[in-house]
């Protein structure tokens, strides 16, 4: 008989992860979220720094906001909505020329609209965590997935070879789990051999992505000579996006706080000479410099910043989709459903969706397996 999935282990509590969980709990399915960061969020991660006088700020460095065309995806913001948990942040976007030295192509208030989280974007993903049904254990990294073929069950043990369990169905969300980076970086294979899996082993041994450095700064006063609070750059090589954290809804506005993102060609120049591994203190000084120097280069008045620094995203932004119309990898034998934005779409609308599609697919398996029973 085939195995029923009324246990299940997701991996990575990012929004896709985080949705999946959030989902099967409510469907009756115990779940345990193991998240190799001391918190979920992934891309939509908020990061806490503290300047030099003692004042600490908060920067969403990776996901600025998101938006949504999708009915089920509407749904769920709506939920999170009266939740307290999103908001729809109001600001106009456009761009900005380095040859003209113009800004364009504005985006009116109520043409798409963007949320964001409350008080930050990682806020969703830690709710989804805490729900009732779901357990979270943050700090762990996931070394090894073994498929138990008399029991029809996962083990799991941890980066050190501590056991973490055994699970009916497995959820992988991050992406890190099965692809070749993991051993680019650790030198060990991936958690997830793919000789288990050969049917999928094809369609996700390469997951393409593309880096991108982030720079926080922060300001004494308001940037007035900057009519938007989100633009990207056209002609550029350096800088792709800016966006002003602190103009989003539920935000500390003690200080003008904004994000810039890199261009893909100057993050993987940067990986280029330095390799896959993580930048020193240094490294990452010197980066922000130089993304900072390009902001101040469009000819606007952008005063000295009082908190400057950079973080690398190695291998968080897609490419492109893997899943196309499935919405997530499946092998119902094993019951393993991979999802993320790796999955639908390079954004977080895919990830959401890809994770609820994910928590369907199984809960639709534990429905009629048991039916079967």
């Amino acid at each position: 008989m085939n195995p029923i999935a009324t246990k299940v282990a997701v991996i990575g509590a990012g929004i896709s992860g985080a949705v999946c969980a959030s989902n099967l709990a409510k469907n009756g399915i115990s779940v345990t979220i193991f998240e190799s960061a001391r918190g979920p969020g992934g891309r939509m991660s908020r990061r806490r720094e503290i300047a030099e006088d003692g004042r600490e700020l908060y920067f969403d460095h990776g996901a600025p906001y998101f938006s949504t065309t999708n009915s089920d995806v509407e749904e769920m913001i709506r939920v999170w909505e009266a939740r307290g948990l999103v908001a729809e942040w109001k600001q106009n976007f456009g761009s900005f020329d380095f040859i003209t030295k113009k800004f364009g192509n504005f985006e009116k208030e109520g043409l798409k609209k963007k949320y964001v989280g409350l008080p930050g974007m990682n806020s969703i993903c830690r709710a989804l965590c805490h729900e009732p049904g779901v357990e979270s254990q943050f700090g762990v990294m996931v070394g090894s997935l073994e498929w138990l073929e008399n029991k029809n069950l996962w083990s799991l043990k941890d980066k050190d070879g501590h056991d973490l369990g055994q699970f009916n169905g497995v959820v992988a969300s991050d992406k890190s789990i099965f692809s070749r980076r993991f051993t680019q970086l650790t030198g060990k294979p991936p958690p997830l051999d793919l000789h288990l899996i050969p049917g999928l082993a094809d369609i996700i041994k390469d997951v393409p992505v593309r880096p991108c450095f982030a720079v926080m700064l922060a300001f004494e006063n308001p940037l007035s000579s900057i009519p938007l609070k989100g633009f990207s750059f056209e002609n550029s090589e350096v800088l792709s996006w800016a966006f002003c954290e602190s103009s989003k809804p539920g935000r500390s506005t003690s200080s003008e706080r904004w994000i810039l993102h890199s261009t893909e060609q100057f993050a993987e120049s940067i990986i280029a000479q330095a390799g896959l591994q993580k930048p020193s203190n240094e490294a990452l000084t010197d980066i922000a410099k130089e993304l900072f120097q390009e902001f101040q280069r469009t000819g606007l008045d952008i005063p000295l910043p009082f908190f400057k620094k950079a973080h690398r995203w190695g291998g968080a932004f897609p490419v492109t989709s893997i899943a196309k119309n499935e919405k997530c990898i499946w092998d119902g034998q094993k019951i393993l459903a991979i999802c993320g934005d790796f999955c639908v779409s390079p954004n977080v609308e895919g990830a959401i969706l890809s994770g609820f599609t994910a928590a369907s697919t199984l809960s639709e398996r534990k429905l009629v397996s048991g039916q079967k029973m």
